[in-house]
């Protein structure tokens, strides 16, 4: 017999119709974006409920450099300043209550000051950042923190630090100058190596 399937039925045969073409494409991109949406979103629950990444120092213009000026008034309505606490290491942590990993790092925040209130060597400064002061001064006397928190009218303290986002810190020396500056979190005991290694000249 005479093989009548002309080569256009045969690459028909051999090629899935349209239809089924669409959905392996569908089902491949489908794959993709579990395939990144679970890293982000465990990325995600670990800010939300766990404990802060490690701290982590990034390049600043102001890093050798002194710190800009930080007076004003805090969320108890006392003045305060960064010139105050000069003679001491100064950690200046910018903080929302909005910001969940700030909220993450305020217990270790408190136990690096704690640590240090002590010998006096060291202190922290909260500079409040888009940020209602009331919300603030009711998450302080909730969560605990002794430090001054300095409302920044019109973010003029977080413009002058290069501030894009929170949380963000900055490690100032006795004399007044930027030793590094801290992206996203921090944890005490990344904290107290960083100021060993700024206080021994490593």
């Amino acid at each position: 017999m005479t093989d009548t399937t002309s080569p256009e039925a045969t690459d028909a045969e051999q090629s899935p119709p349209p239809v089924v073409a669409g959905l392996r494409k569908t089902r491949n991109v489908l794959w993709i974006a579990v395939a990144v949406a679970v890293p982000v979103a465990l990325l995600v629950l670990a800010l939300a409920n766990g404990e802060p990444a490690a701290t982590r120092a990034v390049r600043s213009p102001l890093v050798g450099k002194p710190a800009p000026p930080i007076e004003g008034t805090t969320v108890d309505g006392t003045p305060a300043s960064l010139a105050a606490l000069k003679g001491k290491w100064v950690v200046v942590n910018f903080f929302a209550t909005w910001c969940v990993p700030c909220r993450n790092e305020h217990p270790e925040l408190i136990r690096f000051s704690e640590a240090h209130q002590s010998p006096g060597d060291a202190a922290v400064m909260g500079v409040i950042y888009s940020d209602n002061a009331q919300a603030v001064k009711e998450f302080r006397d909730k969560e605990g923190g002794a430090w001054p928190m300095v409302v920044d009218n019109k973010s003029r303290i977080a413009l002058d630090y290069g501030v894009a986002g929170v949380p963000e810190s900055f490690l100032v020396s006795p004399e007044g100058v930027v030793v590094a500056k801290l992206l996203g979190g921090v944890r005490a005991v990344d904290l107290d190596q960083l100021l060993y290694r700024a206080k021994t000249g490593q």
